[in-house]
């Protein structure tokens, strides 16, 4: 059995892994849960639930890792996976939810600029946590992913309008939970 060396390169520890060096795996996998688990984080219900797509999708990076041509960054690649594996997940295990298009009433409450420059980012996560999963899914797909609509309602099975409806009502929510967090600090409660 070949030790490793603790000094291996991302590249280097991707070769010997598609060699099939399960210590390699173990070292990769160390090196990735973390950051991984986070992105998984924001799609699932709990944490129990991210563990569960965080496992499913490092199997799915094993499995396709022949397939990975070191073309960018290899932790982008692996991000990609987990969040195909999060959206897998969600049609597996939260069918009766429905993705569809909803009206927008057009109202949308003002937050103020301060109150925006004072929210963490532990407190956005938490918010965005928070929100109906379908919306979560759509926000964290454009805002924080970066796919555009006409990929998201692709990889989730939903038209561009219904995505773009989402997006706007997880926005409107999000706005409405700024606020009320402002309110709790200023004493604005009525």
């Amino acid at each position: 059995m070949k030790l490793l060396k603790p000094t291996y390169t991302i590249d280097e520890l991707v070769a010997r892994c598609k060699e099939g060096e399960r210590k390699a795996q173990e070292v990769l996998y160390k090196l990735l849960a973390s950051k991984m688990l986070g992105v998984c984080m924001r799609y699932a219900a709990d944490k129990a639930e991210a563990e569960d797509m965080l496992q499913n999708g490092f199997v799915n990076v094993f499995r396709k890792l022949a397939d990975y041509r070191s073309e960018g960054a290899f932790e982008g690649w692996v991000r990609r996976i987990m969040v195909h594996s999060a959206i897998e997940y969600h049609r597996k295990y939260h069918r009766s939810v429905q993705l569809m298009e909803v009206t927008d009433s057009g109202y949308e409450p003002s937050v103020n600029a301060a109150a925006i420059a004072t929210l963490s980012a532990k407190d956005l996560m938490g918010f965005i946590q928070e929100l109906p999963y379908n919306y979560k899914m759509v926000f964290n797909l454009y805002a924080i992913e970066g796919y555009s609509h006409k990929e998201i309602s692709e990889m989730v099975g939903i038209t561009e309008g219904a995505s773009k409806s989402q997006l706007s009502r997880a926005r409107a929510i999000l706005r409405e939970m700024v606020i009320k967090m402002e309110d709790k600090r200023y004493g604005n409660a009525g």
